[in-house]
């Protein structure tokens, strides 16, 4: 590579010279040629220049444009020749033109990506042992056509294998974000090959080239489904074990209030056998509450789409300008808060909003939907954060949440941050 930047300098410095040659040239011959009939006499008669010589020297002077326009051609010629080798392979310049990695061979899971490469891999097989490679057959050596045609064979097959290598490397090495910097590299393979084996006319066949380009573009669609389904089935088991932790909250908490139902039913009964009245209104109107109570759990459990929607950020963590929405079903919201700030990341989060909803699935699914154009990861859906500020969300959540909000701070309180910024002054 540095030796092709140093051709390349090289090229573009000549280039300018034979601009500034050339535009002096063609000067001149304006300057001799470009005056009327009377002006070359006058010239002439000054000069005393013979009129043959001044247009041989201005027949020269064109030819040494000519030769000097064709010398410049060449070497732009060089130039654009020299720039097609080139195959970019920044990684920051091949995320910015391949921007959110679009699937070539939309198929349903990576089990149909594999069994289309299976296919694929088949027909490989079948054009290797016979098109995989075109070459001449009329190729004669000492005299001998049949020495000729193994020569011919021998190199086809030197050819095949250096191609087949770099196909290899590129199958191996491919991502979806480096797709198309993978097949630019595998076609300037081609090139070369078919360029070496000029003389013979050995090259590799279009239709072999078309198969291994796409086995590579495939396997980079594979290699996408398989992260992506990964991280479906970990967002899944994420949600079953929320819904399980929801679960053993609702039958804790059902546990608790049968208890304290069986406690304030013993009461009564003492009570009525004591002839008390007030106090057995009392214990009915609590027994009663308990009652609710008992309702409430037991409907929460039977719908499993009601719960909390929260919105929470982490300053330390992210920054401002960055907050995750997403939904539990717990009674105590704040207890799956307290888990997502763990270990992963190294402060708290806070809680800038909770809305409880009969439909927070719904709810949730509506917020995340109109700050779609924020969405912090474009690839992975699973992912719940968005750039956007806390009174931005405010907004958002005033048209689709309205009086389902039960509380909003829009100033994150981020304790464990700002203390460790003043520990660290």
């Amino acid at each position: 590579m540095e030796g092709l930047e140093h051709a390349l300098a090289g090229a573009a410095a000549q280039n300018g010279r034979l601009e500034r040659d050339n535009a002096a040239l063609r000067a001149e011959c304006e300057r001799l040629t470009g005056a009327g009939e009377s002006a070359n006499a006058e010239l002439r008669r000054l000069l005393g220049l013979d009129p043959a010589q001044v247009r041989a020297d201005a027949d020269r002077m064109a030819a040494d444009r000519a030769a000097a326009q064709r010398q410049l051609n060449d070497v732009l010629d060089e130039l654009a020749r020299a720039r097609k080798q080139l195959v970019v392979v920044e990684e920051s310049a091949m995320l910015q033109e391949a921007g959110v990695y679009e699937y070539l061979h939309p198929l349903e899971d990576a089990v149909a990506s594999k069994a289309r490469l299976t296919t694929i891999k088949e027909q490989i097989k079948e054009l290797t042992r016979d098109g995989a490679v075109r070459a001449t057959t009329g190729w004669n050596v000492n005299g001998s056509a049949r020495e000729g045609a193994a020569m011919v064979r021998d190199f086809s097959k030197l050819m095949l294998r250096a191609y087949n290598a770099e196909a290899d490397n590129c199958v191996r090495t491919v991502r979806p974000h480096r797709l198309a910097a993978v097949t630019e590299r595998l076609s300037k393979v081609r090139d070369t090959i078919a360029r070496l084996g000029r003389t013979m006319d050995i090259s590799i066949s279009p239709e072999y080239h078309r198969v291994r380009l796409a086995e590579i573009r495939l396997t980079a669609d594979y290699l996408g489904k398989v992260e992506e389904e990964k991280e479906r089935v970990r967002a899944q088991r994420e949600r079953q074990r929320e819904e399980e932790r929801a679960q053993r909250e609702f039958e804790r908490e059902k546990a608790r209030l049968f208890k304290e139902q069986a406690h304030y039913q013993a009461v009564l009964t003492r009570v009525r056998t004591q002839g008390d009245a007030a106090a057995a209104a009392e214990l009915e109107s609590r027994l009663g509450q308990i009652a609710d109570a008992i309702s409430g759990v037991e409907a929460r459990e039977a719908n499993i789409r009601a719960g909390y929607v929260y919105v929470i950020s982490n300053l330390g963590a992210f920054g401002p300008g960055m907050v995750k929405i997403g939904m539990t079903r717990r009674l105590e919201p704040s207890d799956r808060i307290r888990e997502l700030g763990d270990a992963s990341v190294p402060f708290r989060f806070d809680t800038h909003a909770l809305i409880f909803s009969e439909d927070a699935v719904g709810l949730e699914a509506r917020l995340h939907q109109e700050l779609a154009e924020r969405k912090v990861n474009l690839v992975n859906q699973q992912r719940e954060f968005f750039y956007a500020s806390p009174a931005q969300v405010r907004d958002v959540l005033a048209r689709v949440a309205g009086q389902h909000l039960l509380e909003y701070h829009e100033e994150p309180e981020a304790l464990e941050w700002y203390q460790s910024r003043r520990e660290r002054a």
